[in-house]
């Protein structure tokens, strides 16, 4: 509308949005008739004009009834006016109308007398086209019961953010009556900062006029302070017909259902990737330690603030859960915190053994088998969960409020326990987490049971390959002598490797060094077999390729095993080394004064494969020079071509002169990997010069 068309103001008048007029007038366009006593139009409207068609010249000083009225209808009319004039009682109907035009319309009139300072009385006529008032009625009454009866909430507020009208369904979600909220602030009905962006948005929208959808809203109301509830909310700028702005409506549809089920199936996405992730991450080494830690990894903070991961100590030392008489004894293995916090203080460190009091969850597991659950510890129930009261303080002033204890499983038997605790995550624990936390329990108690199975048999055969292998002298004729073995780690069985030195007659002495193919008890025993063949054909003063012919068949009957081996005679009263090599890596000489280098010997068949004789090869060994033997766990790696790691092992030999003990470890730091998937036996002999008669050194 142009400012020529706006309604003039009163001067003086009030100027703010209350005290424009309604467009609801307008919209009725409601005519304004005034008739005299005899029934002649005395005042004319415009709206009149616009209703009837006629102007105030051709209406003014005309008989109403002859001008707008068919015949058929005007005695009907005249004895309204009548009654209406003689009485003073107001008529309200509907009459049809003669417009200008020739139609007939139905009109809406409402009737009265009017009396002047003189006595004189006159009829007011309001009148408006009945359809359009029909429409508008229609509107209103529409609106009367969406708004009363309408399971959705609405609202209409003003531009300073006041409830004018609510419906009950809306009240009856904030939990506040229809007649509270007039008049009162949104925040004051909804206070908070769940609250404090849909204030924004109706800001927003009473300034820009863009309206907002289905925009969600989470949080608690008066009518259930306990639990969220979801609403999907959409805001309109309200303005009247001229454009002035009226306020915001509001409406609300609680969607909680469907935020629940969406929380839902979340949780049930995030519950497969936990389980997805734990079966990808639990278990992929067999080290105990560090498989309760990959558990711990997985928990923390998916579904957890924090976690501890504790084993009976009798499963680790035994491999039993033999708990005997009194508290069952724990030895931590793993603990982490989604965040720094002063209850990890509380939680007993890794390697640390405890016991805990009858009460308490891991307790309470191992007792019975079954999980624990507690959703809600109240002020001074952390005892229940601690070890002590400092700790149960700690966690307390953490804010620990709901805990898990899960049984770890496996063959049938409760090998540990699983702890976990929320504290700055406020949602409690629920039925949906301990199953979980029993599905990740399973997975990890079945690998950590394979893991410490593994250790004792790692260890049992561990303990077998070191008791076969030989206790050196440093010392023997001619030679200085350093020997070292070092099993796989922990994740891989130990292997068949061995080294020996055995003196012979005339001052000689044997060197070997060996590998049987294969890991675990079976391969040590077969290394220790194949040892002590070697030792007694070594007292038949055989060469060392009619040696290695004897050991091929008597590894032809260890089947399915076969080895390598290189095996040596030093004589130093001739300075000489013979040398024989079955399928092994050579050995490398170092002379004094010039650049390691690898024997270029006959390589062999291993031994076992049976039917290719074995050549010996002479070298010259004289005092000072260095004979390096070695398996294959020491160069060989998954990833780095053998050569390349050849060249290591003589670049790491080359420089100045250390004792065979020094270079032995030297190499094993450098060449061997921490986590090395094979054993190494590695054995240094360097010439000595030989006394004379005298026995003074030449």
């Amino acid at each position: 509308m142009s400012p020529a068309q706006q309604p003039p103001q009163r001067p003086g008048g009030p100027k703010d949005a209350d005290s424009g007029p309604s467009g609801l007038m307008d919209l009725l366009g409601v005519a304004a008739v005034l008739l005299e006593a005899d029934g002649r139009i005395d005042m004319w409207s415009p709206q009149a004009e616009q209703l009837f068609g006629y102007t105030g010249s051709e209406a003014l000083g005309q008989y109403a009834a002859l001008l707008l009225l068919q015949p058929e209808h005007r005695d009907a009319a005249i004895m309204l006016f009548a009654e209406v004039m003689e009485t003073g009682r107001g008529w309200a109907g509907a009459f049809p109308v003669r417009h200008k035009d020739g139609s007939t319309r139905m009109v809406e009139f409402r009737n009265m007398r009017l009396t002047d300072n003189t006595g004189d009385h006159y009829a007011l006529g309001l009148a408006t086209d009945r359809t359009t008032l029909r429409q508008v009625e229609r509107g209103v009454a529409l609106s009367t019961r969406l708004v009363t009866q309408a399971p959705i909430g609405l609202a209409i507020l003003d531009t300073d953010l006041r409830y004018v009208v609510v419906n009950p369904a809306l009240a009856s979600m904030h939990g506040v009556a229809e007649a509270e909220h007039v008049g009162r602030r949104f925040g004051e009905i909804l206070p908070g900062a769940a609250f404090q962006d849909a204030e924004t948005a109706m800001r927003r929208v009473l300034e820009t006029g863009v309206p907002v959808v289905d925009r969600q809203v989470v949080g608690r109301t008066r009518a259930d302070p306990e639990g969220d509830h979801a609403w999907a909310v959409s805001l309109y700028r309200l303005e009247d017909q001229h454009a002035n702005v009226l306020g915001v409506a509001n409406v609300v549809v609680d969607v909680t259902d469907r935020y629940q089920a969406a929380r839902r199936a979340d949780r049930a996405q995030q519950r497969l990737r936990l389980v997805a992730n734990g079966s990808a991450r639990i278990g992929t080494t067999l080290e105990v330690e560090r498989t309760a830690q990959e558990l711990a990894d997985v928990v923390v903070p998916g579904l957890a603030d924090m976690v501890a991961v504790d084993l009976l100590d009798s499963v680790l030392q035994t491999g039993r859960t033999d708990i005997g008489e009194g508290p069952a004894l724990f030895r931590a293995l793993a603990v982490k915190t989604a965040y720094p916090t002063n209850a990890a203080q509380a939680i007993v460190p890794p390697g640390r053994l405890t016991t805990y009091h009858a009460d308490h969850p891991a307790a309470y597991c191992v007792r019975t088998r079954k999980p624990h659950l507690i959703t809600h510890l109240d002020s001074g129930e952390h005892t229940r969960i601690a070890t002590d009261p400092e700790a149960a303080s700690l966690l307390a002033r953490a804010g620990v409020h709901t805990d898990i204890a899960v049984p770890l499983i496996a063959r049938e038997q409760v090998i540990g326990v699983m702890g976990l605790a929320r504290a700055r995550n406020p949602v409690p624990f629920d039925e949906d987490d301990l199953a979980l936390a029993c599905e990740l329990a399973s997975t990890a108690a079945l690998s950590i049971d394979n893991a410490v199975l593994h250790h004792h048999i790692r260890s049992a055969a561990e303990t077998l390959q070191r008791s076969l292998l030989p206790q050196l002298s440093p010392r023997h004729p001619g030679l200085e002598v350093a020997a070292r073995y070092r099993p796989a780690q922990a994740f891989s069985e130990v292997g068949g490797d061995w080294y020996d030195v055995i003196p012979l007659e005339g001052d000689r002495t044997a060197l070997t060094v060996g590998d049987v193919m294969g890991s675990g008890i079976p391969a040590a025993t077969a290394m220790g077999r194949l040892r002590t063949a070697t030792s007694t054909l070594a007292d038949l003063d055989l060469g060392p390729a009619r040696i290695l012919t004897h050991l091929d068949k008597i590894t032809s009957g260890l089947d399915p095993y076969i080895a390598t081996c290189v095996y040596a005679i030093y004589d130093p009263h001739h300075a000489r080394l013979q040398v024989a090599s079955a399928g092994h890596l050579p050995p490398v000489l170092i002379r004094a004064g010039r650049a390691p280098e690898l024997l270029d010997l006959p390589t062999g068949t291993p031994l076992g494969v049976g039917g290719v004789p074995f050549e010996t090869t002479t070298f010259d060994l004289r005092p000072g020079d260095q004979l390096v033997l070695y398996t294959d766990g020491l160069v060989e790696t998954r990833s780095d071509p053998i050569d390349q790691r050849l060249d290591d092992l003589l670049r790491l030999l080359t420089g100045p002169d250390h004792s065979t003990e020094e270079t032995c470890d030297r190499l094993l730091q450098q060449l061997r990997h921490p986590a090395g998937h094979d054993d190494v036996a590695l054995l240094i002999a360097r010439a000595q010069p030989q006394p004379d008669a005298r026995g003074t050194q030449p």
